[in-house]
């Protein structure tokens, strides 16, 4: 097999974890259904299936990156341009993710917008501003519909109210919502990628300081001063960087045997590596436990080997054995990854303002599961139809 220009395995394994968070993401609105498909509590040591999207989504973040800096260096962007290009796509991430996540505290009575109204109002206005406009259009109309985004979001963050009774606050950071928390550990690695010259023992070292940072941390062995505690709580003290470090290390791995044509030595190396976080994780618990709410260093390592197992999977199914039409269903959810997480967004807001709900008998059960499994689905098809209309969203 030679190589491909794309690998299909990281599409795939993007695809597939999207549609998982969409899933995971839509369980709220279900009863009966078995606990280990949910979030566990943050006192419990444990973590269900939905504990283990966010950190592989992160961990693919990671796996992106060596890619798209290579694309980037092929396209002639010099070092400056290169951070120039991380530093707008954070910013990206954590103006959606802040958005976002004040939209999950607002009081809709003090703002005077129902929060489906405001979901879907921050929502248009992030594809204002960041779709990718056909090139046949004037500028100026394309900075028009920019500036009328821009615009909008400053309005909101103005009038946003968020909290309850005598706690009503204004617009905040909050805990940065999931697109933030990504754009931070997006910012970290890809600057670590960056300035250390994409050479791999920069990014394992890089790694490892992340694990370790974070293993010193819930061990208390470290104690942080206010303004460094308030720098590294968006990164969870290494935990988050961690996730995204490891998949750009598994991704140069791969890079560096698929483009050699050895596809099975790579196969062993990524699973040997895949045993070594596993077997960390499992020997690690009994010292900081298992728990994605507080970001522990034995889920880092657990989700990382779980991330990889899932990649191996994918690539030997879709690049080795050339499978990849299988997951044509969702292959919108890997190409056009944050529109297919925007669009629930709209789904939501447009069922609560205009009051539908699903019947209480299809949203229990494994009925229940079939639905969000449904929902999930349909939301990236969606997603798949909007982009093939002209709206692709472009960090």
């Amino acid at each position: 097999m030679t190589t491909p220009q794309r690998i299909a395995a990281i599409d795939i394994t993007r695809a597939l974890t999207m549609l998982l968070m969409i899933f995971v993401n839509d369980l709220w609105s279900l009863h009966d259904i078995p606990d280990w498909l949910e979030h566990t509590a943050a006192d419990e040591d444990g973590m269900g299936l939905a504990d283990t999207v966010f950190p592989a989504f992160l961990f693919i973040v990671g796996m992106s990156i060596p890619y798209a800096i290579a694309n980037r260096i092929k396209k002639g962007d010099t070092v400056p341009q290169l951070l120039r290009h991380v530093l707008e796509r954070s910013v990206a991430l954590l103006v959606m993710g802040l958005f976002l996540v004040n939209g999950e505290n607002l009081n809709a009575a003090a703002t005077g917008i129902p929060r489906g109204a405001w979901n879907i109002i921050c929502c248009l206005s992030f594809i204002f501003i960041w779709n990718q406009y056909p090139k046949t259009w004037p500028p100026v109309v394309k900075n028009i519909i920019r500036g009328l985004g821009i615009a909008t979001l400053l309005v909101m963050a103005w009038i946003c109210r968020c909290g309850e009774g005598a706690e009503i606050t204004r617009f905040a950071t909050h805990w940065w919502g999931i697109l933030g928390l990504i754009g931070w550990a997006y910012l970290v690695s890809a600057l670590v990628f960056v300035l250390g010259k994409r050479r791999f023992g920069v990014n394992v070292t890089a790694w490892l300081l992340c694990l370790a940072l974070s293993m010193a941390t819930h061990a208390q062995l470290l104690a942080y001063p206010e303004w460094l505690a308030v720098m590294l709580g968006p990164v969870e003290y290494g935990a988050m960087p961690a996730l995204v470090l490891g998949g750009v290390v598994v991704s140069q791995i791969f890079r560096h045997y698929s483009a050699q044509g050895r596809w099975k030595p790579v196969m062993g190396v990524l699973m040997g590596l895949c045993v070594i976080l596993l077997t960390a994780g499992l020997l690690t618990r009994p010292v900081f436990e298992i728990s994605k709410i507080r970001a522990t260093p034995s889920w880092v390592l657990i989700c990382s080997a779980i991330t990889i197992a899932l990649f191996v999977f994918t690539c030997w199914l879709g690049d080795m054995r050339r499978k990849a039409h299988w997951f044509k269903v969702i292959r919108p959810a890997g190409t056009d990854t944050l529109l297919c997480y925007l669009i629930p967004y709209f789904a939501y807001g447009i069922m609560s303002m205009t009051g539908f709900h699903f019947p209480h008998a299809i949203l229990g059960g494994g009925m229940g599961i079939i639905k969000s499994l449904l929902f999930a689905v349909l939301m990236i098809q969606i997603a798949g139809l909007i982009s093939r209309s002209g709206i692709r969203l472009k960090l």
